[in-house]
């Protein structure tokens, strides 16, 4: 799968990581050449791209054209929506994916088609359920991956694991 990550930041970087680990062609793009630092020595530096991603021209030199999938990343949720929106509706990229912090805007954009995720809604959530049921942050899928920890598996999952 070719991957284009605008927003090389702590998130965008562990997902270019994420992805290039699992075999897949990732190019990142970002504005500041330092941020490119995050994604470790052994990441291909022809797969980095310096520029606002919200530009057709350096969409183009990060292979937007050729990208199945397009995932915004920015602190930004006006430059993640409009490159988003420039991904969809001008390179028509089959999967587009944006951070948004704004619930609002979000929701808007989600009614609109515009796939996101939003920290502050999964941020809360996560706090909430930790607060009000202390048994879940052991248990939880959702707050092992918070954590950084392997996900507990279920017994179907064991059971399914051994089947041929």
């Amino acid at each position: 799968m070719k991957v284009v990550i605008l927003g090389c930041g702590r998130v965008g970087a562990r997902l270019a990581r994420l992805l290039l680990n699992a075999d897949h062609e990732v190019t990142m793009i970002d504005q500041n050449g330092e941020s490119f630092r995050r994604l470790g020595s052994d990441f291909p530096r022809e797969a980095t791209v310096l520029g606002d991603g919200t530009d057709e021209d350096v969409l183009k030199r990060a292979g937007i054209e050729e990208a199945d999938v397009f995932v915004a990343v920015t602190n930004g949720d006006n430059r993640n929506i409009l490159a988003a929106q420039v991904a969809q509706h001008l390179f028509q990229v089959p999967r587009v994916m944006c951070r948004i912090y704004d619930p609002i805007r979000q929701e808007t954009y989600n009614t609109m088609g515009l796939e996101s995720i939003c920290p502050t809604i999964v941020g809360a959530k996560l706090f909430h359920d930790a607060l009000l049921n202390p048994v879940t942050r052991s248990s939880s899928v959702m707050h092992s991956l918070a954590q950084g920890r392997s996900v507990p598996m279920t017994p179907m999952d064991h059971t399914a694991s051994r089947q041929p």
